[in-house]
C-alpha cells in the first residue's frame, strides 16, 4: 500500500501520467525520488526522476506541449530533461549499461525491463521504482530496498565487485549515503572498496570533486570521511588526508591531527544551526577549509625540548598543498584562491591573547578580507579542547575580537580599508605623472590608514608632504 503522504506528488504527477498511459508507455518514478518520498522529505525537497520503456524520441512526442521547457543534452545516453511550473525533471529509458574496464563513459543499452535497469543502479535504496502507469500506483523493489532504507543498510543490487566496475565513482558515493544516512555498510561492499579503490583512477577529477563537496556538504560527514580513509578510497583522490593520521604522543600531549581534522569539519555547522546574529558565510568552502587546514603538519612536525612535537609553518606549507591538490581536483580559480588563504590564515587569531592593537585588527580584516566571516567561522571550529574552561575563553576571545571588528568598522569603514587619498589625489597633490612613485605613495598610506586609522583630508596631506620630501631628500 502506498502511504497516503505520496499523494500530493501523485497528484502531482498525475498530467503526465495520463500522456505515458494514452501514448502506451509505461512511466516510473525512480531512484532517489522514492527513496527520499519513502525517508518522509518534503515534496518541495524532492527531485523528480523517472525511468520509462519509450525511447528517447517518444519520450520528446509525450513531452512536447506538456513541459514549459525541454534539454536534450542526455538524449544519446536516453535522458530528456524538462521543466514544468519551475520544477526539473528527467525522463530516461530503461538501461542495461556497463563500463568498460578502462573506460570512463558507459555503453549504453537500452532496456525494456525496470528490474533491468533498476539492477544497474548504485545502490538498493537507490535501485526501487513506483509505477505510476499502473492501475494503481505499485512499488517495484526487487532488491528490497524499503528494508534496506529502513534499517539503515548500505548494499549494491548486484555484486558490489559488478557494481564498482561499472562505475567507480559509487565507492566515493557510498560515503556519502554512510554520513547522509546513517547508513552501515555491509561487509561485502567494505571489502570490495578496499580491493578495489584503485579503479577511481578511470574517473575523471570533476566528477571526484563534484562527490566530495556532496559528501562534505552533509551535515555529519564524519562517518562518510573515515569510511573513505579506512578503505584506502582516498589514497587515490586525497592522499593528504590519511596521510595526517599521525601518531599520539601522551608525554607531550600532541592530539592525532587526523582526528582533529574531521572533528574541526564537523564543528562546521550549516547556516541554519548558526547562532542567531553570525553573519552569513560560505558554508561549503569552509567545510573543505577545515578539512585542509592542517594538511601541513605531518611535513613540518618536528620536536622541540621543552615544548614537544611543534609544527612550525605548518599554514604556509599547508597552504601550498592544499593548492595543488585542489588544482587536480579542478576546482575553480576561486574555490582555489578562497580555500587557500583560509588555510594561510588560519593560525593569525592564535597571537590576539597577547593583545592586538587596533592597528592589528585592521590588518587582521585587510588580509582576511571577503573571507572574514569564513576565517572567523574556521577559527571558532579549529578549537576541540575537551577542557571546558579553555575552551569558552578561546570563544570569548573570538568574540571580543568580532566586537572589536564590529565597533572599528561603525568608525572607519574597514571593510574597505584603502589609503585615504587615492591615485588621482595623490598625482594631483604632488603634482607627478602616473608611475612608481604613485604606487610607492599610495603603499605609505595604506600603512599609515592601517597603524593610525583615519586621520582627516588635512593631516593625511601634510603626512604625505613630508614623506615625499624624505624620499628626494628637499
Amino acid at each position: 500500500m502506498i502511504p497516503p503522504r505520496f499523494q500530493p506528488v501523485l497528484d502531482e504527477l498525475a498530467p503526465l501520467t495520463a500522456r505515458f498511459v494514452e501514448a502506451g508507455h509505461r512511466l516510473y518514478l525512480v531512484g532517489g525520488s522514492v527513496r527520499d518520498l519513502l525517508a518522509g522529505a518534503e515534496i518541495d525537497e524532492i527531485d523528480f526522476d523517472f525511468t520509462t520503456n519509450a525511447r528517447p524520441d517518444e519520450i520528446k512526442a509525450v513531452m512536447r506541449g506538456w513541459a514549459d521547457a525541454m534539454w536534450l543534452q542526455g538524449e544519446k545516453f536516453g535522458t530528456i530533461g524538462a521543466k514544468k511550473d519551475g520544477r526539473s525533471y528527467e525522463v530516461t529509458t530503461h538501461r542495461a549499461e556497463a563500463y568498460q574496464s578502462d573506460s570512463r563513459k558507459p555503453d549504453v543499452e537500452f532496456s525494456d525491463s525496470v528490474e533491468a535497469d533498476l539492477s544497474r543502479r548504485d545502490f538498493t535504496i537507490n535501485a526501487m521504482a513506483l509505477e505510476l502507469t499502473a492501475e494503481s500506483p505499485t512499488l517495484v523493489d526487487p532488491f528490497g530496498g524499503a528494508v534496506d532504507l529502513a534499517t539503515r543498510t548500505l548494499r549494491t543490487p548486484l555484486a558490489p565487485e559488478v557494481s564498482f566496475s561499472d562505475d567507480p565513482l559509487r565507492m566515493l558515493r557510498a560515503a556519502r549515503f554512510i554520513a547522509r544516512l546513517g547508513a552501515t555498510p555491509v561487509p561485502e561492499l567494505v571489502q570490495a572498496v578496499r580491493d578495489m579503490h584503485d579503479r577511481l583512477s578511470i574517473v575523471s577529477a570533476e566528477r571526484i570533486r563534484d562527490e566530495l563537496d556532496k559528501l562534505i556538504t552533509v551535515p555529519h560527514p564524519t562517518a562518510g570521511l573515515w569510511f573513505v580513509i579506512d578503505t584506502g578510497l582516498a589514497d587515490e583522490f586525497l592522499p593528504e588526508l590519511p596521510a595526517m593520521r599521525l601518531e599520539q604522543d601522551p608525554i607531550h600531549r600532541h592530539k592525532d591531527v587526523l582526528t582533529h581534522t574531521l572533528a574541526v569539519v564537523e564543528n562546521v555547522r550549516p547556516p541554519a544551526e548558526q547562532p542567531e546574529g553570525r553573519p552569513a558565510f560560505d558554508f561549503r568552502r569552509t567545510r573543505l577549509a577545515a578539512l585542509f587546514h592542517d594538511v601541513g603538519k605531518p611535513r613540518t612536525r618536528g620536536y622541540q625540548k621543552g615544548k614537544g612535537v611543534t609544527f612550525h609553518h605548518h599554514d604556509a606549507v599547508g597552504a601550498r598543498m592544499t593548492r595543488k591538490r585542489l588544482d587536480a581536483l579542478r576546482y575553480g580559480n576561486d574555490d582555489i584562491e578562497s580555500i587557500t588563504e583560509l588555510v594561510a590564515l588560519h593560525l593569525r587569531f592564535h597571537t590576539y591573547a597577547l593583545g592586538w592593537t587596533d592597528s592589528a585588527v585592521r590588518r587582521y580584516v585587510r588580509d582576511a578580507g571577503p573571507l572574514l566571516h569564513e576565517l572567523n567561522v574556521l577559527t571558532r571550529c579549529d578549537c576541540t579542547t575537551r577542557n571546558e574552561r579553555k575552551a569558552v575563553m578561546l570563544a570569548k576571545r573570538m568574540d571580543d575580537l568580532e566586537a572589536r571588528i564590529a565597533e572599528l568598522a561603525a568608525r572607519e569603514e574597514l571593510a574597505a580599508i584603502r589609503p585615504e587619498l587615492n591615485g588621482g589625489q595623490v598625482m594631483e597633490h604632488l603634482g607627478i605623472e602616473p608611475g612608481p612613485a604613485v604606487g610607492k605613495a599610495l603603499a605609505f598610506l595604506l600603512e599609515i590608514r592601517l597603524d593610525e586609522g583615519m586621520l582627516g583630508d588635512d593631516a593625511i596631506r601634510l603626512r604625505l608632504d613630508n614623506w615625499w620630501r624624505d624620499q628626494h631628500g628637499a
